[in-house]
């Protein structure tokens, strides 16, 4: 009895400090709702949807918040001025990114995702080098991307206008081309081993997608429990498997004074930092390093595409407008080039709206500050969480009206020339943002083109019947599963 008496009152005061503890920070912080012990805002932050749960919190606190996710403290910054201020004009000061989610623990601090201080600032300046040096957004990785266009058109072919589900081949593409520059060569459709590397990819980000993982990621005691979280533990042992192999084909022919591709650049650069006992080149740090650029690379561009062609089959006319588009500026007998893209207003637009409108990325994993920060009266201590809310801006009314309507008018003038805007941050803004961005934006525009240069998309029902609803909106929108037939023209 007494042990039950001293254990009440030990849970008193710890709830009581607990109380306490967050009232005082509260006071320093930007407002938001009140944390329940323990669990914090679970009640109000819905994972199933958290950006539109963030957006009914701003509605009511402001556009910058604060929320618990758990016992810990998220600064949640909520709309384009803030996300601006922060980001690109302080991005130094909130640079750094969290190691709570199920991706950053596995990464363990290397790469370039998810790594901060000096491993991020080496590993990223010296990726990029290496992608400008071997073509990243010049004509050399165009040639590539239109080589291996082909390769997909004929696979299309191949489905002889039956239903097919293009999640597969759509990912091909930008996984070849990020490939050939990383191994040096392709991998044919139909390889087992390639076929398996897909496949993982896929089966991680349906889990990484899940409520669960976004559970998982706000409180990370979970991960200690059973649940889908640790199924990504042996994908992750897979992909590792499959680029070791590569990497070990490469150390038996590398050439010090003639590297080829990533991976030997890389090789080269941990032969020079061999005695640098602080040097970051690591065998750990290329792994996890490989794995971002094709995780970056490839899951993005291919379900923004999977995603654009559903929302093609419910709106016919934007297809069919894009075909009369192609035929007047490209034709029938030349492929497309991206030379063609700036007297290509309206597809342009349509490439922008569809990653506008799905919000690929509502939410990206959370940053935290790399020292202590007054912003807007508020002080953020340093190491503290930062949600930035990317939906705020890609649906903000004011710059986008009517923003849950499908629309390319939304990047198009009176006179129908495109119009930027500085509100699409579909690749994030700041020194955070996606370092792919340019050979996304490549990739795109020549799958597009050069799908519907030689196809038709027929739905396999009515385009009103047609559900466009992304599959659990909260890390991810992905888009639902669906087939289509490509009628050849």
């Amino acid at each position: 009895m007494a042990l039950f008496f001293f254990l009440g009152i030990w849970l008193s005061c710890f709830l009581l400090l607990f109380l306490w503890n967050q009232h005082r920070g509260r006071m320093k912080l930007p407002p938001g709702p009140t944390p329940l012990p323990i669990v914090g805002n679970i009640l109000q932050v819905g994972v199933k949807n958290i950006s539109k749960s963030m957006n009914m919190l701003a509605e009511k606190y402001g556009p910058v918040f604060t929320v618990y996710l758990g016992l810990k403290p998220t600064v949640v910054l909520h709309g384009y001025e803030v996300l601006k201020e922060t980001l690109i004009d302080r991005g130094d000061e909130f640079s750094d990114k969290m190691q709570s989610s199920l991706l950053s623990r596995i990464s363990q601090g290397l790469g370039i995702v998810f790594s901060n201080g000096e491993t991020w600032k080496q590993t990223r300046r010296f990726s990029l080098m290496v992608l400008r040096s071997m073509g990243m957004g010049k004509k050399t990785i165009e040639d590539r991307i239109r080589e291996e266009v082909i390769y997909l058109l004929d696979a299309l072919r191949k489905t002889n206008g039956t239903p097919c589900d293009p999640s597969f081949l759509l990912a091909c593409v930008p996984c070849n081309v990020i490939s050939a520059v990383i191994f040096q060569h392709r991998f044919d459709y139909n390889d087992e081993t390639f076929i398996g590397f897909m496949k993982n990819f896929h089966r991680k980000i349906e889990i990484l997608a899940s409520p669960w993982a976004q559970l998982c990621n706000a409180y990370p005691i979970l991960y200690y429990l059973p649940g889908i979280h640790n199924s990504v533990l042996k994908e992750v042992t897979e992909q590792k498997k499959f680029i070791l192999m590569e990497i070990n084909r490469h150390q038996k022919s590398l050439n010090l004074s003639n590297p080829q591709d990533f991976i030997d650049y890389f090789l080269i650069k941990m032969e020079k930092e061999k005695h640098n006992e602080k040097s970051e080149f690591t065998m750990d740090n290329l792994v996890v390093t490989i794995g971002d650029l094709f995780g970056a690379g490839t899951e993005t561009t291919s379900s923004t595409m999977k995603y654009g062609l559903l929302l093609l089959l419910k709106y016919p006319e934007v297809a069919a407008k894009i075909q009369e588009e192609i035929a007047r500026v490209i034709g029938r007998h030349r492929s497309p080039c991206m030379q063609d893209r700036s007297n290509m207003p309206y597809t342009d637009a349509v490439l922008h709206e569809i990653q506008r409108y799905i919000d690929f990325v509502p939410i990206p994993l959370p940053r935290k500050t790399t020292q202590d920060v007054e912003f807007r009266g508020y002080h953020i201590p340093k190491g503290t969480s930062v949600m930035a809310c990317l939906t705020s801006v890609l649906h903000d009314d004011k710059e986008f009206p009517n923003p849950e309507k499908f629309d390319p008018g939304h990047f198009l003038d009176e006179k129908g020339n495109f119009k930027k805007s500085d509100y699409f941050v579909a690749f994030s803004a700041g020194r955070r943002a996606c370092i792919g961005e340019g050979l996304a934006r490549m990739e795109m525009f020549l799958i597009l083109t050069n799908i519907l240069q030689h196809f038709t998309l027929k739905p396999l029902v009515n385009p009103e019947d047609i559900d466009i609803t992304p599959v659990n909106p909260g890390l991810l929108s992905v888009p639902p599963p669906f087939e289509l037939c490509f009628i050849p023209v």
